[in-house]
């Protein structure tokens, strides 16, 4: 058997099923992290990912020219006995790198022994006699468990448009998600690439070294920052252990859950003089990580920012109406409040050749054809089409699983139908012992994983554990409570900038999907300090029995 396959215990008889105390669904960092903590507590806990290997998106996604956006050392876990013996290659790495760093964890924690892999969980049901979750895979597996702990993380469900012709399409259609089960070959092909959040920058940059013409179909700019990579080929080159040691311990002081913080001043406290040599100490990911305090909350200071990106930006690119539509003279949203990517070389590829953009906004695409794409104003043929579409994100994963609770038979994705509703980010009324982490109304996509992955999983171990010391086996979250945790989000976002602009942060960009703050925007600190509050009040804001 392969180190990294992991043998199914039910495949010999479909319909037994597995009892555990707590089922955690997904490998990334929060899953693997609940486990690790669960069972170091004597918990009969078990591991289950829809993929073949841990890793969660890092493994699902292998795309060419993935890279993490959060430097070393603050993307790893704090726990001395792995960072000790761990060394990085590069200060951001790259795909493989990060799916390397999985297997040393699972190896160093042992915890193939409690996973099953190549199981998608698609359905969930809670048995109020017997205080009890019932949970199923696709391939008929069932496990019985008093706490369901989906750990599914922001980018679980993969979106396409549903455009005229899709299927009708001869050549390869993508989206990247699906690099890891097909590895296609793209050299010297004709592609084209749908998208320029932060994936499609990536993919830009790798397929434009291979394809023999790539044409990038743009919908809105994407303001990327330079990403300042260093190889650590040599000792020297990399953080010390000290270093290490202090930027994990202060990951919890940070907005982001990394070691970067606003200016303790606004933009305009600067003259200008003071003000272009501020934003050219910042010019990287500081420029959004560790900017004036004022960036996301006055229009004038967020213009200011932009204006100075802009000019940067315009410098690189040789055409003035390519420069037009990457970088506009005239702000097309408030900068930063949509996923920055970072980048190398993403704005000099529009000087070359054989690279052509296409701008979705002048010219929408109207179809998908059998040989490529027609637009507005031409019909292009591709070898290849790539779908940098994005994700149902934050709710997407969750919603896409029929979890049915206590309320006669209300399943999540009903629950949610006019907008989320959760208390803390991580649990939901009318669905008893379901915690989740890097979900809804949590940090999430505005914190660092590893950091996020810690901190509320060591919150709900804690929790389970005080059910455990008290005699307690069902814990429900009030429906007061999750009022006021939403009111709470949309206050935080109200102060923001963030609610003007269209995003996936804001659902906007899932037909259908209410428009709403998705993401808790208070910060790391905040966020831990509630969380320290409730925790020390007994739980409140839960009914506990």
């Amino acid at each position: 058997m392969h180190k990294n396959q992991v043998r199914n215990p039910n495949a010999a008889n479909g319909s037994r099923i597995r009892s555990i105390d707590a089922l955690i669904v997904g490998g990334g960092f929060s899953g693997i992290y609940q486990l690790h903590k669960l069972r170091s507590l004597g918990y009969k806990v078990l591991l289950v990912d829809a993929g073949s290997n841990y890793g969660g998106v890092w493994h699902s996604h292998q795309y060419p020219g993935l890279r993490v956006d959060t430097e070393t050392p603050l993307y790893q876990f704090s726990d001395p006995d792995l960072w000790q013996d761990w060394t990085w290659r590069q200060r951001f790495p790259n795909g493989a790198e990060i799916r390397a760093y999985f297997d040393y964890v699972a190896e160093k924690w042992d915890l193939r022994r409690d996973t099953e892999f190549n199981a998608f969980v698609q359905a969930a049901a809670w048995d109020e006699e017997e205080g009890k979750w019932t949970v199923s895979t696709r391939d008929g597996r069932r496990y019985k468990t008093r706490y369901f702990l989906p750990c599914l993380g922001h980018s679980a469900k993969r979106y396409i448009p549903d455009w005229k012709g899709i299927d009708s399409f001869k050549g390869a259609l993508l989206h990247p998600s699906d690099w890891r089960q097909t590895q296609p070959d793209l050299s010297g092909k004709n592609i084209a690439i749908i998208g320029t959040a932060a994936t499609g920058v990536q993919l830009a940059q790798a397929l434009s070294k291979t394809a023999s013409h790539l044409t990038i179909f743009q919908r809105t700019p994407n303001t990327a920052l330079p990403l300042p990579n260093v190889d650590y080929e040599s000792p020297s080159k990399r953080p010390s252990s000290a270093a290490t040691r202090h930027a994990l311990a202060a990951r919890l002081d940070s907005f982001g859950g990394l070691n970067h913080n606003a200016l303790p001043r606004a933009t305009f406290d600067d003259p200008p003089e003071i003000r272009l040599a501020t934003y050219e100490q910042l010019w990287g990911p500081d420029f959004l990580l560790a900017p004036y305090r004022d960036l996301f909350s006055n229009e004038d200071a967020n213009r200011e920012a932009y204006t100075f990106w802009r000019d940067k930006t315009r410098a690189r690119i040789k055409d003035p109406k390519t420069a037009d539509v990457l970088a506009p003279m005239a702000q097309p949203y408030a900068f930063g409040c949509k996923r920055i990517a970072l980048e190398s070389d993403y704005f000099d590829l529009f000087n070359e050749p054989h690279v052509k953009l296409v701008d979705l906004k002048a010219t929408p695409i109207e179809e998908i054809t059998e040989r490529g794409i027609r637009t507005a104003a031409e019909e292009m043929d591709f070898d290849v089409v790539v779908c940098a579409t994005g994700y149902d994100s934050v709710t997407g994963g969750l919603s896409q699983i029929d979890i049915t609770g206590a309320n006669g038979g209300t399943t999540l994705k009903e629950h949610w139908k006019d907008g989320v509703k959760t208390y803390l980010g991580m649990c939901v009324s009318g669905f008893p012992n379901m915690l989740f982490t890097y979900g809804p109304q949590a940090p999430t996509a505005f914190c660092n994983g590893p950091t996020c992955a810690e901190l509320q999983g060591d919150w709900v171990v804690n929790l389970l554990e005080f059910m455990r010391e008290n005699s307690l086996t069902r814990l429900q979250a009030k429906g007061e409570s999750e009022d006021e945790w939403k009111e709470k989000i949309w206050s935080l976002a109200n102060a923001t900038l963030l609610p003007k602009v269209r995003s996936w942060w804001m659902g906007d960009n899932i037909p259908g999907k209410p428009r709403e703050p998705l993401i808790y925007l208070g910060g790391v600190p905040a966020y831990y300090k509630t969380l320290n509050e409730v925790a020390a009040d007994g739980y409140c804001g839960f009914e506990l029995s």
